[in-house]
């Protein structure tokens, strides 16, 4: 659970984060008996706790479509993402991964620990693919070869434009969209989104995490990964690694303004895509990312941090967002309390801040006309607490001593 300092800071956070973590320990025994299922769900366990949580809400063939969906091609991005792999071995790999999981002997040792794992042990994840009816093992096919060949073009070009850019984004995010919205569809639970609409959703949480990313990308050993279009960045410095020196902070975080005011061009289609979800489950699904995304983007907003290390959101607030994203109307509340964060954070002399006023302003806009803002509860904004810190300290106090005994009694079992 968070620390005591940031519960005792944020006592409404208490509550959420207990849900949250019973929630995460009761998804963790829900792991199926055969071995390749069983491997499948305790390795997305591994990979993504928040995304296996939200998956396993999901009606019984979809929720397996998606897991297999997210862990091949977490297993291509793994390929991708290995900079030890020469160029001459990563690029045929990444485009006949498509066929690979047709085959339950083929492996691939690359990455790092349960990542590693993952790739050892892949033939498990092959095993359950074919298990799938045959409309979802189709749109898998499909996505995972379009993203393989996209990946395999950039890892021999720069992303040097911001078409570029959008184009790598595509093929590494967009596609996950396009691939879920299939599986939703095949499901036939969902009728099949405007791929416009599908790419964005896929777009705004990985220039989300590119734009969080960037010191751990910069900073990748042996070879620095850089998906910052020059574009974008040579407006500030020379170099994209020039953007951590301390004497470039002032140009760093209006580089980093700018690369955010760009990420905000895909929320009207992502709002237009999930209102037009009907089956709550998904809409769970495909919202709290979503929300979790804007969020991120309000907290690295003008903020030097991202140069200097990980800037994310609370344990706490990001347990808020999983419990209390449930509606329509909750994702327009969260998204307009959180562009009105970003939009108090824009400095007048920020050479892109008309732009990024109008772009927050049009969110606004949209939310408030949605007509649904005061059908909601804010967890962002908040004058004062409503519980008694005295009693969060009594209550953390006794769940640690209750977690700590039965940890121990499973691990002596």
């Amino acid at each position: 659970m968070g620390s005591l300092g940031a519960i005792l800071k944020h006592p409404d956070d208490f509550y959420p984060l207990l849900k949250l973590k019973m929630a995460v320990r009761h998804a963790e025994k829900q792991i199926p008996p055969e071995p390749h299922w069983g491997f499948c769900y305790s390795m997305l366990h591994k990979v993504s706790r928040s995304f296996a949580l939200v998956i396993q809400q999901l009606g019984p063939q979809l929720r397996n479509a998606v897991c297999i969906f997210y862990l091949v091609l977490r297993a291509l991005d793994t390929v991708e993402d290995d900079t030890s792999i020469p160029t001459d071995v990563k690029v045929p790999i990444l485009i006949a991964f498509h066929r690979h999981i047709y085959d339950c002997e083929w492996h691939f040792s690359c990455g790092t620990k349960d990542y590693k794992v993952l790739m050892d042990q892949f033939h498990h994840v092959s095993t359950a693919f074919l298990e799938l009816g045959k409309s979802y093992q189709e749109a898998i096919e499909d996505i995972t070869k379009r993203m393989g060949a996209g990946m395999a073009k950039f890892i021999c070009k720069e992303v040097e434009t911001v078409d570029d850019y959008d184009e790598y984004c595509h093929y590494v995010a967009g596609l996950v969209g396009l691939g879920l919205s299939k599986l939703f569809h095949a499901s036939g639970s969902e009728d099949l989104a405007p791929d416009v609409l599908s790419n964005s959703m896929g777009l705004f949480l990985q220039k989300t995490n590119i734009i969080r990313d960037y010191l751990e990308d910069i900073n990748e050993i042996p070879k620095s990964r850089m998906f910052w279009p020059r574009q974008t960045w040579s407006k500030y410095v020379n170099k994209l690694e020039d953007l951590k020196d301390e004497e470039n902070s002032v140009k760093a975080v209006q580089c980093l303004n700018d690369m955010i005011t760009n990420a905000l061009i895909h929320v009207d289609d992502c709002l237009t895509y999930m209102s037009a979800l009907r089956d709550p489950a998904i809409f769970r699904f495909c919202a709290i990312p979503q929300v979790m995304a804007i969020g991120t983007l309000a907290l690295c907003y003008n903020n030097i941090e991202v140069f200097r290390g990980v800037v994310k959101m609370r344990r706490g607030l990001t347990a808020k967002v999983i419990d209390q994203t449930k509606t329509m109307a909750d994702v327009y509340g969260a998204f307009f309390d959180f562009s009105c964060t970003l939009k108090s954070k824009v400095d007048r002399s920020d050479p892109n801040a008309e732009k990024t006023f109008s772009r927050v302003e049009a969110i606004q806009k949209t939310c408030r006309e949605s007509g649904l803002l005061n059908k909601r509860k804010s967890y962002i904004i908040r004058n004062k607490p409503r519980y008694n810190p005295a009693l969060i300290i009594l209550l953390v106090i006794i769940l640690s001593i209750i977690f700590a005994y039965r940890s121990g009694n499973q691990a002596s079992n």
